[in-house]
């Protein structure tokens, strides 16, 4: 490390490069770990930020919409480590580590404003998240800067290079300044691409420049990226996207344009339009589908008790399906193929918990033991394997003929032909009692589970005419048989016989949110479908992770995985609050929001028009853009991306990109950076660059899930990879 001399102290020189959540967490846990630095050692930190907005970033501003809101609920959201999370070092006192539910309601006790005004279940603007973090940012830099021998500064400038110096680093900025450092701690967080830096996208820009039409590669700030005067009133606005990033943009045209919410009479809501919004907004994309509406979150009441620990997809399962069936890499280890060896396991962990949520706990025991064969001859790579290997429901008979079983003896007690008298089935162990009174209590709503069993032990005739007048209020199948678990429906929700024309689908697209609202409503605990939806692809993403991460896939099905299943994570698991997901549906219900183009829609330029055509080749859809916004996540892709400084660390050899290498030869550059297991990353020569710690989505590719904010009492890893960064640093020479 270099050192120099000052007032008998070692000057040691940290530089924080992007000043967005995870340099909040890292100044958290420096903050509180200060005490344990050498007495004789100076510290000089730097933080750097081109946005200026220290704590929160750009994209966490507090001075974004209200329209935009995050998709996680405000008990959920913390700033600094607990007591769950591993060898975290010395913590702050209770109070000064609020969630932001606490940070919340005492701001509101101060201001009075209404956004602060939160339940802990409550789902909060985003803006008010980024008011907590630059608040939070603010008393970590305080604390640090009261200690003897710690200097911090801010400096709202963007890094465009790091080289090495003498022995250490020189962090180069954007305004020419050259800045010395021993340890440089990269957070830049999601960045974006530039439209000229890939042929598809220079295409639609160069398109826009010579018609001008108005392409946007990117929709943040959306303030900035979509002003009026390409998406005011006349304008025809094509959004590519129907996730989190979409929806941000399309109530920021909407509701952020004046527009207004209000209650309808039969429930829901309807949109008075301000006049200031533009003409209308077509939104699309491949699945054609908006991202499902989280559920009520019931396992926070307790999460030790409520979160899915899996059945069968377990870090065992992987790690005996790898040693079982697993190809040789580069390195030695056993790759899988995710839709071969891993899918099927994600559906019948999905099936099973469809069916365990629908019929109660000591029917599940039932399920388990008549799939528990096939589960094992799969993991040994027996025929339940590789019998029909690109079916992801093979391992579903034994479990569907089970249910048949559970199904036909609820459909006996309705008819009157199983009394309360013989409350078991034979042999199996499950009580037909207890399946009727959860199933009961999920179709028709709590408490009527004990009304069916009273009714039952009075008389068939009784429980036949108590039910006779109840209705589902959460849109599910009335019929014991009914509610079945579908893959493929899953994954396509939309019937396809509602694909002919636009208006047909969007009918259908309303119909599908309308019941998708009733089952968030239910609940990730009560309801089937958001139980096994959350239950796997939430609670056992650590699971697909270990499947996944450091070359687990071998290069072509990591490939596949990036490009289908993580969007089908997002969608499953990772959607908008359903309070949101209303304002979506009354904007298509309004007709101002148009999505008729359905499935596999693809936007080009149309050079007879000179507008972006939005065509939907399985509705017939065809419409002219004047504005096209590209409203989806970018990748992390350093030749693509903006911002040149991993651009120029590829080119000096500082870093280079991880690379899937199979025992064949095969390969995948997923475009995230190649790092040691300690976050360091490796240079074009494969030695570890140690001075260096890369946290956040440049890692992406070599793992998987990385874009999260910091979560309370859960172990959560962005506070175990920022704790696992400060003991490196910590002993540093």
């Amino acid at each position: 490390m270099t050192t120099t001399r000052g007032a008998g102290r070692t000057v040691r020189r940290l530089a924080v490069v992007g000043g967005g959540p995870r340099a909040t967490y890292a100044l958290e846990r420096l903050s509180a770990d200060i005490a344990r630095l050498d007495g004789t050692v100076r510290l000089e930190i730097r933080v750097y930020d081109r946005s200026g907005e220290f704590g929160s970033g750009e994209a966490h501003s507090p001075s974004q919409p209200r329209s935009s809101y995050l998709n996680r609920v405000s008990r959920q959201v913390s700033f600094a480590a607990d007591e769950s999370v591993t060898d975290a070092g010395p913590l702050r006192p209770v109070a000064a580590r609020p969630t932001l539910h606490e940070w919340c309601r005492r701001r509101f006790a101060e201001t009075g404003h209404a956004d602060l005004d939160l339940a802990p279940e409550d789902w909060p603007r985003r803006y008010v998240h980024g008011m907590a973090l630059q608040d939070m940012f603010a008393g970590y830099v305080r604390d640090l800067r009261a200690c003897p021998g710690v200097e911090v500064s801010l400096h709202p400038v963007e890094v465009v290079d790091i080289e090495p110096h003498d022995d250490g680093l020189r962090v180069h900025t954007a305004d020419g300044e050259r800045f010395p450092a021993d340890h440089v701690l990269l957070v830049t967080g999601h960045t974006h691409h530039d439209p000229r830096r890939a042929p598809r996208t220079r295409a639609l820009a160069d398109f826009a420049d010579r018609t001008g039409c108005a392409y946007v590669p990117y929709a943040y700030p959306l303030d900035r990226a979509l002003p009026p005067r390409i998406t005011g009133p006349g304008h025809v606005v094509g959004i590519a996207g129907l996730g989190l990033t979409a929806i941000d943009a399309i109530l920021y045209l909407t509701e952020g344009r004046g527009g207004s919410f209000v209650p309808r009479p039969e429930g829901g809501l309807s949109y008075r339009p301000s006049g200031a919004e533009p003409a209308k907004l077509l939104a699309f994309s491949e699945a054609g589908v908006f991202t499902f509406a989280r559920p009520d979150n019931r396992k926070e009441e307790d999460p030790g008790r409520l979160e899915h620990r899996g059945a069968f997809l377990t870090h065992e399962a992987v790690d005996r399906l790898r040693a079982a069936v697993g190809t040789p890499s580069a390195d030695g280890t056993g790759q899988l193929d995710f839709e071969r060896d891993v899918l099927p396991l994600v559906v019948l962990e999905m099936a099973y918990l469809h069916y365990a949520t629908l019929f109660g706990q000591r029917a599940a025991g039932f399920l388990r033991g008549r799939v528990s064969a096939a589960y094992g001859e799969f993991l040994a790579g027996g025929p339940s394997h590789g019998d029909r290997p690109t079916d992801p429901t093979r391992l579903l008979g034994g479990l569907e003929a089970a249910v048949d079983d559970i199904a036909a003896a609820l459909e006996a007690v309705l008819e009157g032909e199983g009394g309360p008298a013989a409350p078991k089935a034979p042999g199996h162990g499950w009580s037909v009692e207890d399946a009727l009174h959860r199933w009961a209590d999920v179709v028709f709503g709590t408490g009527r589970g004990t009304e069916a069993r009273a009714a039952w032990h009075q008389g068939p005739d009784d429980l036949r005419k108590a039910m006779a007048s109840w209705a589902s209020p959460w849109c599910l199948d009335e019929r014991p048989g009914g509610n079945r678990f579908d893959w493929e429906r899953a994954l396509r929700p939309l019937d396809a016989s509602c694909l002919g024309t636009p208006g047909r689908y969007r009918q259908a697209v309303l119909d599908f949110m309308e019941r998708d609202q009733r089952w968030a409503a239910q609940g990730n605990v009560d309801n089937p479908h958001k139980a096994a939806a959350d239950g796997v692809w939430r609670d056992l993403r650590p699971v697909i992770s270990r499947a996944v991460d450091g070359g687990g896939l071998h290069p072509a099905s990591q490939r596949v995985f990036l490009t289908r299943y993580v969007r089908l994570h997002n969608r499953f698991a990772n959607g908008a609050a359903p309070e949101v997901m209303e304002r979506i549906l009354a904007l298509v219900r309004h007709k101002i929001l148009d999505v008729g183009t359905g499935p596999g829609a693809t936007a080009h330029p149309d050079p007879a028009t000179g507008r972006f055509q939005v065509r939907g080749p399985a509705t017939g859809a065809s419409f002219q853009a004047a504005t096209l916004v590209d409203a989806r996540v970018h990748p992390f892709a350093p030749q693509q991306d903006a911002s040149p400084l991993f651009r120029n660390l590829i080119g000096r050899g500082t870093v280079r990109l991880w690379r899937n290498t199979s025992a064949d030869g095969e390969t995948f550059e997923p475009g995230g950076l190649d790092l040691t297991d300690r976050f360091h990353p490796l240079r074009r020569d494969g030695t570890a660059e140690e001075r260096v710690t890369v946290l956040g989505p440049p890692a992406e590719g070599q793992r998987s899930f990385l874009f999260s904010a910091l979560r309370p009492d859960s172990d959560h890893y962005v506070m175990r990879d920022t704790v696992t960064w400060l003991a490196d640093f910590r002993h540093l020479p």
